[in-house]
Formats: structure tokens, sequence, C-alpha cells
């Protein structure tokens, strides 16, 4: 069975920006995903950049190596239940974030991040540090 991850954004600019610690843990996956949500992140980022050319460029090279996870509506329907558990504890996160929970949460895919705010999801598994936790 093949291993994968979904990489947030955060992850995938380290990546990007070839920072070496996050080699480690990305070796022991067989295939990189990445949520159209963080698709959306880089190429605004990318765009808003002062080496948009470059950026934009490199970013879709990037994208385009990936497994691409769509939002279909079985993510849409945990984004649904994910936001309103998050709003019923007082503990919201950044929109774009739950939809990239929800999608997944939807394919059943760890994510990889550097933000502590997915904690507040219990239905996801992390990969933090070198180890994964739900």
């Amino acid at each position: 069975m093949v291993k994968r991850i979904a990489l947030d954004t955060n992850a995938a600019i380290a990546i990007l920006n070839n920072q070496s610690e996050v080699y480690d843990i990305l070796s022991k996956y067989d295939s990189i995903c990445l949520p159209v949500t963080v698709c959306g992140e880089l190429i605004f980022g990318a765009k808003n950049s002062k080496l948009s050319a470059k950026n934009e460029k490199r970013y879709f090279e990037f994208i385009n190596s990936a497994e691409l996870l769509e939002i279909d509506l079985v993510a849409a329907e945990i984004y649904a239940s994910v936001r309103l558990s998050l709003k019923k504890k007082g503990t919201p996160i950044p929109e774009n974030d739950i939809w990239i929970a929800a999608i997944c949460i939807a394919n059943e895919i760890p994510l990889y991040t550097f933000d502590k705010h997915f904690q507040n999801i219990k239905e996801i598994i992390l990969v933090r540090e070198n180890k994964t936790s739900a």
C-alpha cells in the first residue's frame, strides 16, 4: 500500500526553501499530496512576492509533482462538522486550515504541518517532528 502524506502550506514552503529538516519525515512516505487549498495559498504567495514570475514557475512545478487533493461533498460535510465543533469549543482556527483538515480527514491522509492549532481537531492525523498523533 502506498504511504501518502499531505502538506500544509508551511511544510510545502519549507520544502520549496530547501529546509533539510523536513526531508527526514518525507522520506518515510511514497507520495506527497497537496490539498487544493494549499495550492491556492502557494500560488497567492508566489504571485504576491517580489520575484513573482520566478516563484510562480517554481511553485507550479512543485504543485504539478504532487498528488492534488480536491474538495468533494464528503470533505464539505466534514468541513461543516469540524467548523461547528471548533465554534462550540470556542477554539476557532483559520478558515483555510479547516478546509485543509477536512480534505485530509476525507481522504484519510495524515497532515504534515508546523501549526499547533490543528490539534484542536480530534479527527485529523498529524505528523509533527518525527511523530504521528491523532
